[in-house]
């Protein structure tokens, strides 16, 4: 049996041990830089119809594998004259997710021909579903949610875009 004395040693060498390895770290912030907008060129609409010039956007762009994976992420968000014009290598399905996006898009899903092939209207911000091209496509433009509706932008449309 144990005396008291050693049952209050075993204790204080416990309670020593325990306390003595846990420092207090200190409090830190992690504070991400805000991702400026970079005006790289512009890009029309016109309807489909009557060749009409629907609307103008300035934009930026995203070819390279990181840009490409990366898009919106992590922005506050973007005016509604702004966009971001994805380009890819080949004309394929391709399918587009909300992943660390934080606001509202529509994704205009752009043949080769660059007329519109599909869209996926007011993505939810953060969600991580995927939302598909359901036909072979070489561009992506992505605008602010809800935009696609109030310009009248529609399937069959066409765009034109230059860079600076």
């Amino acid at each position: 049996m144990l005396s008291f004395k050693r049952i209050i040693w075993v204790f204080t060498v416990v309670f020593t041990l325990v306390f003595s390895s846990c420092k207090e770290d200190a409090i830190r912030t992690i504070s991400t830089q805000q991702i400026e907008f970079t005006h790289e060129g512009n890009l029309n609409v016109y309807v489909n119809t009557s060749d009409t010039l629907t609307t103008k956007f300035d934009i930026e762009f995203a070819e390279t594998d990181y840009e490409t994976q990366t898009g919106l992420m992590y922005r506050k968000s973007m005016k509604n004259n702004q966009a971001m014009l994805f380009i890819f290598p080949n004309e394929a399905m391709h399918s587009f997710y909300m992943k660390n996006t934080e606001f509202s898009l529509d994704i205009i899903y752009i043949k080769e021909d660059l007329t519109i092939a599909s869209m996926q209207e007011n993505a939810q911000p953060f969600n991580e579903t995927g939302l598909s091209s359901m036909a072979p496509i070489k561009y992506v433009l992505e605008i602010n949610g809800g935009l696609a509706e109030t310009l009248g932008i529609s399937i069959g449309d066409r765009v034109s875009f230059s860079r600076d």
